[in-house]
Order: structure tokens, then C-alpha cells, then sequence
């Protein structure tokens, strides 16, 4: 790639970020979160902490795509879920992760088929194909992971451990950060 290639540059900001997706296609997604080099002091404002359960902190949602940072106690993970339909990248911005995939069987039964670990900088994709999955923060302290939806997720299948059944869930976010382009880190 020529170094003047826009998608070569380092991205070090928020606000950077943000015009990077909204200027670009989603086929432009990976090469963009692959050049996210942003502190993970930048993304202080965006952070809110939960000893129940993860945090959901919405950063942009527009029509076009959706950028969440999750904010992640030790030992902290999802259930086991899709995504809706819609492409996922996730960036670990602090701390470490394991990922589990999981795929559905004939009996509707879901199977741990792949597991992998990932640390600060490393990236993950996900697209319904691919299977389910599910990610848990593995660091003995507080982690923070991107995640960048190609068009917004309103729902997604779930695993209901109870039941033992998928179910639908309507997603929310913990905190709204209101105007992330007047940020000045």
C-alpha cells in the first residue's frame, strides 16, 4: 500500500476515527480499524463501569454504522449471540480477551468450534455466517474493546442459558455520548 494511501495512516484520535467511517464505504471498515492507534486514555469519556455486567457505550450511531465501546470488569462476558445480520469488528483498546465461536448443529444445539485469545491491538471480525459467538475479558483488571457495526444492531439472537434456547433480544446502550465530534483529545 503507497504511504499516501489514506487508508495507511495512522488513525490517533476519536474525531479522526469518526470522519474515517463516515467518509468511507463499509468495504473500507478493516483497513480503518486496522489503523486505529488511539490512546486508551482518549477513550476515558466514553467509559462507564458496571460490577453486574459489561457497559454498552455508544460513541456514533448513525444509518450507516454504529461504534461502541464496551467497558469490561475482570471476568466480565456476553452471552452467546449474533450479530443481527450485520458485519462486526472489534478492536481490544485495553486488557485481554478470549473469543469463542460456536455453530448451530442439525438438533439446533450450539458447539464451541473455534477459540482464540486476543490483547490490545489485535482485531476480531464476525458476521452471522460464521456461526455465534461470545467473548469474556480474561485480564485481572478492568478491559476496554472497539466495536464497530456495519449499520447499527437494534436486535440479536441470544443464548438463553435457562431455556436453552436462542432468543431475540432487543439491544440497548448504557451510556449516549451526545456530540463525539466537538472531542479534543
Amino acid at each position: 500500500m503507497n504511504s499516501n494511501d489514506s487508508n495507511s495512516k495512522e488513525i490517533q484520535s476519536v474525531d479522526a476515527l469518526i470522519t474515517a467511517l463516515t467518509e468511507e464505504d463499509c468495504r473500507n471498515y478493516m483497513n480503518i480499524v486496522r489503523s486505529v492507534n488511539i490512546p486508551s486514555a482518549a477513550f476515558e469519556p466514553f467509559c462507564s463501569w458496571s460490577p453486574e455486567k459489561y457497559t454498552r457505550n455508544c460513541i456514533v450511531e448513525n444509518e450507516k454504522f454504529e461504534l461502541i465501546l464496551l467497558c469490561w470488569e475482570q471476568g466480565q462476558v456476553t452471552p452467546i449471540h449474533d450479530h443481527g445480520g450485520e458485519e462486526c469488528w472489534v478492536k481490544i483498546i485495553q486488557g485481554t480477551f478470549k473469543e469463542t465461536i460456536y455453530k448451530m448443529d442439525d438438533n439446533g444445539e450450539l458447539t464451541p468450534i473455534r477459540t482464540g485469545n486476543s490483547a490490545v491491538g489485535d482485531i476480531s471480525y464476525m458476521i452471522d455466517f460464521m456461526g455465534f459467538h461470545r467473548l469474556e475479558n480474561t485480564d485481572s483488571q478492568r478491559s476496554l474493546s472497539l466495536h464497530l457495526y456495519a449499520k447499527p444492531i437494534k436486535n440479536c439472537q441470544m443464548f438463553d442459558e435457562a431455556s436453552k434456547k436462542l432468543v431475540r433480544k432487543e439491544l440497548v446502550y448504557t451510556t449516549v455520548f451526545e456530540n463525539p465530534t466537538i472531542l479534543k483529545e
